[in-house]
């Protein structure tokens, strides 16, 4: 059993769900979440930042020089998903609220 199962079954958690929500990393969305932290990066670099180019060779050299403005923007685009899904959760369970009946 992998940690995600276990935390699931721990807090007694939709198992399903845990295992779709922390498998993000799916090998088509690595590109994707790569670039966004890098351009989510250049906000909190300013003018050192470094435009990202998909059709730029990019090295080690190039990781090395510019790991701060990823660094940065991994962590806002974390923050600003977190938010945004939850915030997004929380809407779908007013919507799809379940109507309490009292027990007669």
């Amino acid at each position: 059993m992998d940690t995600t199962n276990l935390f699931g079954h721990l807090f007694k958690l939709n198992k399903p769900i845990v295992i779709i929500a922390a498998n993000i990393s799916i090998p088509p969305m690595v590109p994707l979440i790569i670039f966004l932290s890098f351009m989510m990066g250049s906000f909190w670099i300013g003018d050192k930042a470094i435009d990202f180019s998909l059709t730029r060779n990019i090295t080690l050299d190039f990781i090395k020089q510019n790991i701060q403005q990823y660094i940065y923007g991994s962590i806002t685009l974390a923050i600003v998903a977190g938010i945004a899904f939850g915030l997004l959760t929380l809407i779908f369970l007013k919507i799809f609220k379940k109507k309490h009946t009292p027990a007669v």
